[in-house]
């Protein structure tokens, strides 16, 4: 490979373009980096939970394809518990665990002793499933304490996509305890420097102030592992990964790639891209930087797999962090190794040819196009779309957990609540994504108090008051629908029927057919495609396409009730006491408020205040529309609430055998938590009573 560099440089070159066009260049790589930095700020700003969460690994660092489908590296810091390597942190009221990393301990692990809460002292409770105590008298925090701890992270995050679930791709969710202090089996590293060395000192002193993470997993075959906690220096990787450029992170990608291809196949769970990683900043701290470059790829690549291959000979990865961490202790069995050290030879020895065979994101195929000057597509616009449609999911899953938190509050304790959380929210001096992130999610709170107020209003005095609509137009722009659809709704409850049109005409005209997404995380369901115009929007535009193309559910809690048409109030009443017992998880997070999918919502007020204004040919314009939505848009996630809309229209109509009929398609959409029954009922009984 090395004796034609000719050869090398055209292959180095082709490939780069190759990775380009499937999403591996700056742009999309900045754009992965701040959308998935963007969700985290998102979902940490409700500082009530008892988890900060943050994305590590390759969806954040922009090291990913398409093709390669990497899990979603989701750590949830649980902040109840402290972990401190030296008695001078200890926090009094707080319940402290001392980090012990001795000779009994394996490399990159510790030992949690438990600490007094009230005296730097070390704690005597008794043994049980979640302390040991040595011979000592030392207590331990087991790491088996992690299985009790998650049982609460369902409240961190019903939205959070898992296993399997259609659109998402996988979450690998970690609970682990934060350290604020360095490692010290990590010390070495930051005094490690050579002259041009990577990483730089700067970067290293960044480093050192992130402190790192305890993860309760213990070393695989230690006879302490239920008592050991990986360390994890999570924080320090990432900010490695960002110092790294556009070649290296090729480089690491190409691996990763080889891995999913060659490898993973045939030997499951053996190398990890962790193991790939740790092999390419090795590489890139003994090498000069100038190698680094795109017309050098395939060389690079090259000089990493050759690292790789020798650390399987060796059956030693040392962690780039805390070399006496062995990544590959007891992964590699001897009945495997001669086989994936085959694999890598022959890729190696093929000079860039065994690329060729790649299936993964088409990469050989299109290498053969690049050769022979033909053009492929470039996936930018898909990865762009399905970064800002998570982005949307994001605020919608923090909204369904503040809902959460208020549906069994007072309107006047609602009130206090979210006053509460704005002014933080406004008086905080967020910078950066943090700051973007409160812009994003203010306007959502604003509409939500707006709202509360206007029902406490219509409930006292039948109007709404300045105040209500003055915060109500603070979120006007959250997205293209859902919060002028309270506006709408509340205006129509006070019989403002031409201010209601006004609004109504508005969403109208901008809720393009061809471009809007409908967003519902509510529950799993069924999805299509996504609009084209939605991928080409996304293209050309970070976070605040979401104002222009989504819409998400209209969501209306028991306080806001009398904001709501009588209805869609059913919907708040949709449970019998068994109907409770089939709820899933997820469910309980909604099933007790009126949620509509904004388009359906939107043709059926147009059809209330146009019935009312006597506008007889709108009024069927959009029992029309209501219908057609119904029947031919593929995301809706409140289809059964629509349908049953469109029956109380049908009702009003005069049409009970219409009406009947999409009650029973509602409940053949949501057999149990579906207040088609309680229309059904109420169908029946006037029709009976006026035969009678």
């Amino acid at each position: 490979m090395y004796q034609v560099p000719n050869y090398t440089e055209t292959v180095s070159m082709r490939l780069s373009e190759v990775l380009a066009d499937i999403g591996v260049d700056e742009r999309i790589i900045l754009k992965r980096r701040r959308t998935w930095l963007l969700r985290e700020s998102i979902e940490n700003i409700n500082d009530q939970l008892n988890f900060i969460a943050y994305y590590f690994g390759s969806q954040s660092e922009g090291t990913t394809t398409i093709g390669i489908h990497s899990d979603t590296d989701h750590l949830l810091w649980y902040k109840n518990l402290s972990v401190i390597q030296d008695w001078i942190d200890w926090i009094p009221g707080v319940s402290n665990h001392l980090m012990i990393q001795d000779n009994s301990v394996s490399p990159g692990y510790c030992f949690l002793q438990c600490l007094r809460s009230d005296a730097p002292l070390p704690a005597d409770n008794e043994s049980n499933k979640i302390f040991f105590k040595d011979r000592t008298g030392k207590l331990f925090l087991k790491n088996s304490i992690i299985s009790f701890l998650t049982v609460g992270t369902e409240t961190h995050g019903p939205a959070r996509a898992e296993q399997g679930q259609q659109g998402f791709s996988d979450v690998d969710r970690v609970l682990a305890l934060h350290c604020t202090t360095w490692p010290q089996q990590a010390r070495q590293w930051l005094d490690q420097q050579g002259e041009d060395q990577w990483p730089s000192a700067e970067m290293k002193q960044y480093c050192s102030r992130t402190g790192c993470f305890v993860v309760g997993v213990g070393c695989r075959g230690s006879e302490h592992e239920q008592l050991e906690w990986r360390i994890s220096t999570s924080f320090a990787e990432r900010c490695l990964m960002f110092n790294l450029n556009i070649s290296q992170i090729r480089c690491y990608v190409l691996m990763k790639i080889i891995l999913k291809t060659f490898i993973n196949p045939l030997f499951k769970d053996v190398i990890s891209s962790f193991m790939c990683k740790t092999v390419l900043f090795n590489c890139i701290s003994n090498t000069h930087s100038n190698i680094w470059r795109e017309n050098n790829l395939l060389s690079c690549l090259s000089l990493c797999l050759y690292l790789l291959y020798n650390n399987i000979i060796n059956e030693n990865c040392p962690h780039f962090i805390i070399p006496g961490n062995n990544l590959m202790r007891g992964k590699i069995l001897p009945a495997v190794k001669p086989y994936i050290l085959e694999i890598l030879n022959n890729i190696i020895d093929s000079e860039g040819l065994a690329l060729l065979w790649i299936k993964c994101d088409d990469l050989g195929s299109r290498l053969h196009l690049k050769f022979s000057n033909l053009c492929a597509i470039k996936k930018g616009d898909i990865i762009s779309e399905t970064l800002l449609y998570n982005l949307a999911i994001s605020i919608s899953g923090t909204l369904i957990e503040t809902y959460y938190h208020l549906k069994d509050r007072s309107p006047n304790e609602a009130v206090e609540i979210l006053k509460n959380f704005i002014s933080k929210a406004f008086n905080s001096q967020y910078e950066g994504l943090d700051k973007t992130a409160s812009h994003l999610l203010l306007p959502w709170y604003c509409t939500i108090l707006g709202s509360v107020l206007a029902s406490l209003n219509i409930y006292h005095y039948n109007i709404v008051s300045a105040d209500a609509l003055k915060l109500i137009s603070l979120g006007m722009n959250t997205d293209v629908a859902s919060s002028k659809l309270k506006l709408a709704s509340i205006l129509y409850c006070v019989q403002e029927l031409q201010k209601a049109d006004l609004v109504l005409s508005e969403i109208e005209r901008r809720y393009d057919l061809q471009i809007v997404e409908p967003i519902c995380i509510c529950h799993e369901f069924k999805r299509g495609p996504r609009r084209q115009g939605f991928f080409e929007l996304c293209d050309n535009h970070n976070e605040d396409v979401i104002q222009y193309a989504t819409a998400s559910c209209v969501t209306f809690l028991p306080c806001e009730i009398h904001c709501v048409p009588i209805e869609l109030r059913y919907e708040m009443y949709r449970s019998t006491q068994e109907d409770r017992m089939f709820r899933t998880f997820q469910e309980n997070f909604w099933m007790d408020y009126a949620v509509v999918d904004s388009l359906p919502y939107l043709y059926f007020l147009q059809y209330k205040v146009y019935s009312h204004l006597g506008r007889h040919d709108r009024k069927q314009a959009a029992l029309f529309k209501l219908t057609r939505t119904i029947t031919v848009e593929p995301n809706l996630g409140h289809r059964e609430t629509a349908l049953n809309l469109l029956g109380k229209c049908m009702e009003q109509e005069g049409r009970a055998g219409d009406a009947l009929q999409c009650y029973l398609m509602s409940l053949s959409i949501r057999g149990r938590n579906n207040a088609a029954k309680i229309h059904i009922n109420t169908l029946l009984s006037v029709l009976i009573n006026a035969r009678t």
